[in-house]
């Protein structure tokens, strides 16, 4: 799969471009594609930006004027997986233990690469199948049960 990732103008601390250094994306995102069958010919976009934008996106596109961490939007278009807009401003805020954001960004690249490939957690069992999904692709890393959003 092919990976572009770009980051916002907004994205200017030294941290949370560190951050997105060591979280290493695309790396992670095509080994992601490769491990779930996705065509090497197939692109995903990725957004790295802050809560400003990420509440935009969210009050467009889902009615709900509230930051979040993590938008994907699948497409159907051949050859497309979708694009996947991340809050690096939250991801280093929500990373526990003291994280830095690395992890925290791979997470929730990670989620919304499922998201995009139609994954949900609106159930019990559908939060469970992801939560797995995401586990398999990051093995190296803690990943919290998800709880089921309906």
């Amino acid at each position: 799969m092919r990976v572009s990732i770009r980051r916002a103008e907004s994205v200017t601390l030294a941290a949370h471009r560190g951050a997105i250094r060591r979280a290493a994306l695309g790396p992670l995102l095509r080994r992601s594609g490769d491990a779930l069958g996705i065509s090497p010919r197939a692109s995903l976009a990725v957004r790295l930006t802050d809560d400003e934008e990420l509440r935009a996106l969210n009050a467009r596109f889902l009615g709900t004027d509230a930051a979040t961490d993590v938008l994907a939007f699948p497409t159907e278009e051949p050859d497309r997986v979708g694009d996947i807009a991340i809050s690096v401003e939250r991801a280093v805020a929500q990373d526990g233990d003291g994280g830095d954001g690395a992890e925290e960004l791979r997470l929730l690249a990670v989620h919304g690469l499922l998201h995009c490939l139609g994954h949900e957690h609106a159930g019990t069992a559908e939060a469970t199948a992801m939560t797995a999904a995401t586990r398999a692709l990051l093995p190296d890393q803690v990943v919290p049960d998800l709880v089921a959003a309906g």
